[in-house]
């Protein structure tokens, strides 16, 4: 078993909430982090399964089932599919009132979830668990396999690439004919998986939705709706531009990525690594690898966005603590990469203590004062803001 990174953060926080929702897209190793944490509570646990008629049958009455297990940690898998339950268990919390009376498990965004965040205010953490980050397995030798494949466990352990290409062929179908329906978006499905293809050939760009919309025969407003629901059921990120306090001419709009370089390479249709070398989209699927894996470890005291500016200045990620910058990352997929001129504006313009250079398999020199380059693996390891 890989042991993952949100162990401990999960374990800490259950010591103090009486709920923690453990959010984050399907499959990606919710029930069995739940499971593990089962182990180490100090009170009997129950698993629900909310998508299983079995255990949906036990909550025909959920305020005597909850009500006769009282003194144990229960747990609630596929939340999303029973937003009534949250009043529910609001009540019972403030029945009795302690740490790790409830797990919740849920594949879609808290706001996604209706009424979760209005019921349970103050009641409830919420943690995002993410695909396999590089930090959890462990080794800079496999970045290449965790990119090609992506994060999700069933695809990157699997033994056959021929499985990795199945695997994501039944998650995008999954995901699009039940799990956007059951969140709440109802449409044809052959025209959500155009626009995630659509997506995939942006991977990285400035968002446009009228060029989406045209090309789809939508309208913008449609476009943003369905794009809405693919961020908040964690498929795709929406990276938002930084412009405080910086007195230039800058980009306003978001850009756009595929969370996950796994999902990402089977809409490009890559298998194999050598589909990836030769692909127009390689620079934009190392970058946004890199952003997810960065993202994935940050504190949540921390923003992030990208910096760029009309006149050419820009800078792939910023990463900002009250409204101040604290680090700059430019990413390259070379191992001598070479910083444009309008990279060393934006570090100048940005004025971050710390500049990194973020390359796949490089050495870890300094090219100027406080500009660093270093591998992904380095990064995540020795330099990401605690």
């Amino acid at each position: 078993m890989i042991i993952r990174n949100k162990l401990t953060e999960i374990t800490e926080t259950l010591s103090f909430f009486p709920i923690v929702g453990i959010i984050g897209p399907r499959q990606v190793g919710k029930t069995t982090i739940a499971k593990e944490l089962a182990k180490n509570i100090k009170k009997e646990t129950i698993y629900i399964d909310l998508e299983n008629p079995r255990d949906l049958a036990k909550l025909q009455d959920p305020v005597l089932y909850f009500e006769d297990n009282i003194d144990k940690c229960i747990i609630l898998d596929e939340i999303q599919n029973t937003p009534y339950l949250f009043p529910i268990l609001r009540s019972m919390v403030d029945l009795k009132r302690e740490a790790s009376r409830f797990i919740i498990l849920g594949s879609a965004s808290p706001d996604l979830i209706r009424n979760s965040s209005e019921s349970l205010a103050g009641r409830i953490a919420y943690i995002e668990l993410t695909p396999f980050n590089l930090t959890e397995i462990n080794t800079q030798s496999n970045y290449n396999k965790l990119w090609l494949r992506g994060g999700y466990p069933d695809a990157f352990l699997a033994k056959k690439s021929e499985f990795v290409e199945q695997w994501h062929y039944n998650y995008i179908k999954t995901y699009i004919e039940r799990d956007l329906p059951n969140l709440g978006l109802n449409t044809d499905k052959n025209i959500l998986i155009k626009l995630l293809q659509m997506i995939s050939h942006i991977q990285g760009d400035i968002i446009n939705y009228n060029n989406l919309a045209k090309s789809l025969g939508l309208s913008s407003n449609t476009i943003k709706k369905y794009i809405s629901f693919f961020e908040s059921a964690f498929i795709v990120r929406l990276l938002q531009p930084y412009h405080t306090n910086i007195k230039k001419r800058l980009i306003k709009s978001p850009k756009i990525y595929i969370r996950d370089s796994g999902i990402l390479h089977y809409l490009q249709n890559i298998n194999e690594k050598e589909d990836l070398y030769g692909n127009p989209i390689l620079g934009n699927s190392w970058e946004g690898f890199v952003i997810e894996q960065i993202i994935e470890l940050l504190p949540n005291k921390y923003q992030y966005y990208f910096f760029r500016t009309h006149d050419g200045s820009e800078c792939d990620l910023v990463i900002t603590k009250s409204q101040k910058t604290i680090v700059s990352i430019e990413i390259k997929y070379s191992s001598s990469p070479k910083l444009t001129r309008g990279s060393f504006y934006a570090f100048s313009d940005l004025n971050a203590k710390e500049n990194y250079v973020i390359t796949p398999n490089s050495d870890n020199y300094q090219i100027k004062k406080n500009i660093r380059v270093c591998n992904l693996y380095d990064f995540l390891n020795n330099y990401i803001p605690k």
